[in-house]
């Protein structure tokens, strides 16, 4: 009994510890593929739009984005 307890309870901190690392092998590898959008990035798209952005515009998308990630 205490035997079958001991093995379940293996089994998921084993689980636990290889989900760990297969997901941050996942996250790493969508980052690369998919980087979080930045400043050079905000420009880029205001201009194919057909506008020019200030610093002022693009610190404040900036904000905007962050504040929306939260």
């Amino acid at each position: 009994m205490l035997h079958d307890i001991l093995l379940v309870l293996f089994g998921l901190i084993v689980g636990a510890i290889i989900g760990f690392f297969v997901s941050k092998k996942f996250m790493e590898k969508y980052l690369q593929k998919n980087p979080p959008i930045n400043e050079q990035m905000i420009k880029i798209m205001m201009s194919q739009m057909g506008r020019t952005p200030t610093q002022k515009q693009i610190n404040q998308m900036m904000k905007a984005m962050n504040n929306a990630k939260k």
